[in-house]
């Protein structure tokens, strides 16, 4: 029951995996909300960026839209939003969707994922071939894989000598600022 109603509450796979590793080495609650909300921040970026898409509904349809953005959800709506060939309501179906998907699957591997052998199906691996799906469904022209090239070195070269993962936020707005500074050339 906890699973699914974290899933239903915090439909963020990043903010959950943080929150539970978190609860795991019993840190405090305020300090779990505020990196979860840290974390969640780049929502702002991907509704800003769909909200030039949905000028039609209502407040209220716009909270339920806003309430399943996901960086999956926000990659395949921007594609097709940007076809031209996409309505609102496609959008939040694709949104909550993933979401009734997500709750299901979560629940699921609370109750079978004992039954699987630690390791056996390369989740890991599995989740960076996702985002890196994601990113390359981003870049459609020369700056865009410029400064995903940046980042990505940014981040390697950062990682040694930034501690814990916040080389990554660095790397990704010092990327963002070139691709800026590039494009306005």
């Amino acid at each position: 029951m906890e699973i699914g109603l974290m899933s239903l509450l915090v439909f963020a796979g990043s903010a959950q995996f943080i929150a539970v590793s978190m609860l795991g080495s019993g840190a405090a609650f305020p300090t779990i909300i505020l990196t979860t909300f840290i974390v969640n921040l780049r929502h702002l970026l991907m509704s800003s960026s769909l909200s030039v898409f949905l000028q039609g509904p209502g407040r209220g349809w716009i909270s339920l839209f806003a309430y399943g953005v996901t960086d999956e959800s926000f990659a395949v709506n921007i594609n097709k939003f940007r076809e031209g060939q996409w309505h609102w309501s496609q959008a939040l179906s694709v949104n909550h969707i993933s979401n009734f998907v997500w709750i299901v699957s979560t629940v699921s591997g609370g109750l079978c994922g004992q039954l699987i052998p630690a390791g056996s199906f390369g989740i890991d691996y599995a989740l960076i071939a996702m985002f890196l799906c994601l990113l390359v469904l981003q870049l459609r022209g020369r700056i865009y894989v410029i400064t995903a090239v940046i980042a990505a070195l940014l981040a390697v070269v950062l990682s040694i000598w930034i501690p814990g993962n916040a080389y990554i936020m660095i790397a990704s707005i010092l990327a963002s600022s070139i691709g800026v500074l590039i494009r306005r050339r």
